[in-house]
């Protein structure tokens, strides 16, 4: 099976060995994505909305670029440094759906990238 490279300027550049998205038949695979602001070393922390808002933003350039867009959404993972952040991090997210929402699970670990309180993957039916 062929898989396609997806790179946008319009969200973060990776941080480690990996890409934004990949292609694979007709699914999109986004790497989880963290409150930076693309092109520059700033995150967007100042609080657990505005931090969702941006990550939000990241995945919407890389739906965007390969494409897509969030009602082609099949499954998310939000990965939450606690849960006591669920429901704003809830609110914003379905922000950007309407109607037929993806599959998704939402979990509390011990610690994310750049020590951020969110990080949101999602695969996406092209």
């Amino acid at each position: 099976m062929e898989k396609e490279i997806i790179i946008t300027e319009n969200a973060p550049a990776p941080i480690g060995p990996y890409n934004q998205a990949v292609i694979a038949g007709n699914l999109l695979f986004i790497s989880g994505q963290i409150a930076l602001v693309p092109g520059t070393e700033t995150l967007i922390n100042s609080s657990i909305a505005e931090e969702t808002e941006q990550v939000m933003k990241n995945l919407d350039s890389i739906l965007n670029a390969s494409g897509a867009g969030f009602h082609q959404v099949v499954k998310t993972t939000i990965f939450l440094s606690g849960m006591e952040h669920f429901l704003i991090v809830n609110e914003v997210y379905g922000k950007y759906f309407t109607g037929e929402y993806p599959a998704r699970e939402t979990v509390a670990v011990k610690g994310l990238p750049r020590n951020v309180n969110v990080e949101i993957s999602m695969i996406a039916a092209l």
